[in-house]
């Protein structure tokens, strides 16, 4: 958690940078990013500069020991003056970024798992990084709040970014979009995900649920000495029972796709200031059929995990889309193709929560029927979240949903849960509410975990009917051959049942002698104001 104050400094540097022209959140964030990174590299150097002076052995250097090589350290030119610091930072900073993202690619930065491959990794988006602040004193500014920022503490790192991003507050022109942190966490929660695992998102964006995953393991595998609570009553979780799993973390376990490099950088820098430092960030489209040529192992049969927020509008080009993917739905919409993506790059009992659009569910199209038929006959479909349509406001009002699913099986029954409110109002502010029936989320993960437990307890239909037969109620289930005989249809309104109470309305007569008694009344003090004006 932030401190009241390191938020007030984040929040005058976003205000400067609006005064100063730059409005574009994401343009913000992007060069916060380019200066974090400038200050890692140095934080770095120095820390490899106190291990060889301690043991006396000699290290590779990321900067030239040079007086013009050891002025691209932040440490030697954050106090410039404004104009200075702005030349410098131009013509000298940015394009020594370039050749180190270059260097990078080709040969490699730093031993595998280490903070200094993860700069590496950031490094190689950064070849196209330019200086947009204009203004002098805005750039004095920015430099000061990243030098102030204690990026010394992991999880205070993750959090600065954390708070920066929720700052985005506009749609992609490809359809992506933030998605609330909140439903990130109920999706990881419903997942639970393993330190074992493998997880994936295959349009990662900013890596939101990605870092949210890591956060969800620290407070999970942090011992009572572990946590600690800070000056502002703020807990923090070190994840110290995640040691034995470190190298795990650090190399295989995560792994996102994104074809914007501007979402990369924002990406890598994100994991990596959650204490990842190997995060698999890499430039792919997931849907194109170049994945196979680039990442063959990736593309199928790899993933423990997917959790995912797809583009919802767009059609592609089939001509260049993965022909295996196609070989499951023919179809040109990106929310169905990413779902069988999704199915093709999950290991065998691999899981995902995905969320997708109302139309997913209840399409009529042959692609449609063709997938959730997939979904439900070769898979096992396990659950699905009804969300409200605000959740997405202000990007977009369309009606979503999370599926949730297993690869391979198939489906007995599939469990649903109409999720009315989510702990925000669902207009265009967003607004977070408080007092009974403002949040659902935490009631429909009890009532999952409830249903798991049942399921994997191999408990009887009859125990299962029993707990969530009432259709009436916010959870319940439909058997898998109900929903068949409904062309496959996933929509909650399809199988929920609405209690109607009975009106009950007095006799026509009677409120017609009331209508006359009312009459009468009306003309009598029409009457009565008539004859005060005679």
């Amino acid at each position: 958690m932030l401190t009241g104050q390191l938020r007030n400094d984040i929040d005058k540097l976003w205000e400067k940078f609006w005064t100063g022209g730059i409005t574009n959140p994401l343009t913000v964030i992007e060069q916060i990013s380019y200066l974090m990174f400038a200050r890692m590299l140095d934080m770095q150097e120095e820390m490899a500069e106190r291990k060889a002076a301690r043991t006396g052995k000699p290290f590779d250097r990321l900067f030239p020991d040079t007086p013009e090589g050891q002025l691209l350290r932040w440490k030697n030119f954050h106090h410039m003056s404004g104009k200075e610091l702005h030349r410098h930072l131009k013509l000298h900073v940015y394009p020594y970024f370039a050749s180190l993202g270059q260097h990078s690619e080709e040969e490699g930065l730093g031993t595998e798992g280490s903070a200094a491959q993860a700069l590496g990794h950031i490094g190689e988006y950064m070849q196209d990084a330019d200086l947009e602040i204009k203004n002098e004193s805005v750039l004095v500014s920015a430099v000061e709040m990243v030098n102030n920022l204690p990026l010394t503490q992991s999880d205070v790192k993750g959090d600065i970014y954390e708070y920066l991003l929720s700052k985005l507050t506009t749609a992609g022109i490809n359809g992506q979009f933030r998605t609330p942190r909140h439903i990130i966490d109920a999706m990881i929660e419903l997942i639970d995900p393993q330190p074992t695992d493998i997880i994936c998102d295959p349009s990662c964006g900013t890596a939101g649920f990605l870092a949210r995953t890591m956060e969800y393991l620290n407070r999970k595998y942090s011992s009572e000495a572990g946590t600690f609570t800070d000056e502002e009553g703020n807990l923090h979780y070190t994840g110290d029972m995640l040691e034995p799993y470190r190298d795990h973390i650090n190399k295989q376990m995560f792994w996102g796709f994104d074809f914007d490099t501007t979402m990369l950088r924002v990406s890598s820098m994100n994991m990596m200031l959650h204490g990842v430092n190997g995060a698999n960030i890499l430039y792919q489209d997931s849907l194109n059929k170049s994945i196979k040529e680039h990442y063959p192992e990736q593309e199928e049969d790899f993933f423990d995990v997917i959790l995912a927020n797809p583009p919802f509008k767009g059609s592609l080009d089939e001509t260049n889309t993965n022909p295996d993917v196609l070989g499951l739905v023919k179809t040109k919409k990106t929310e169905l193709l990413f779902v069988a993506h999704i199915l093709r790059g999950l290991k065998l009992g691999g899981r995902a929560a995905v969320i997708v659009p109302d139309g997913v569910l209840f399409g009529s199209s042959k692609a449609h029927q063709q997938l959730r038929k997939e979904l439900i006959e070769n898979n096992q479909l396990e659950g699905i979240v009804s969300l409200p349509s605000g959740v997405f406001k202000p990007y977009a009002g369309v009606s979503t949903a999370i599926l949730m699913f297993t690869k391979g099986g198939t489906t007995d029954r599939v469990w649903f849960y109409d999720l009315l409110a989510d702990g925000f109002s669902l207009d265009d502010k967003r607004t977070e509410l408080k007092g009974e029936g403002s949040n659902d989320l935490p009631d429909a993960i009890a009532r999952w975990k409830q249903y798991r437990k049942l399921v994997e307890a191999n408990a009887r239909a009859e125990d299962i009917e029993q707990a969530f037969g009432d259709k009436t109620q916010k959870a319940f289930v439909v058997s898998a051959s109900d929903i068949a005989s409904n062309k496959f249809d996933l929509s909650i309104n399809r199988y929920k049942e609405v209690v109607y109470e009975e009106e009950e309305y007095e006799d026509p007569k009677v409120i017609l002698d009331r209508l006359k008694g009312l009459e009468k009344e009306i003309l009598a003090d029409l009457d009565e104001l008539e004859g005060m004006l005679v």
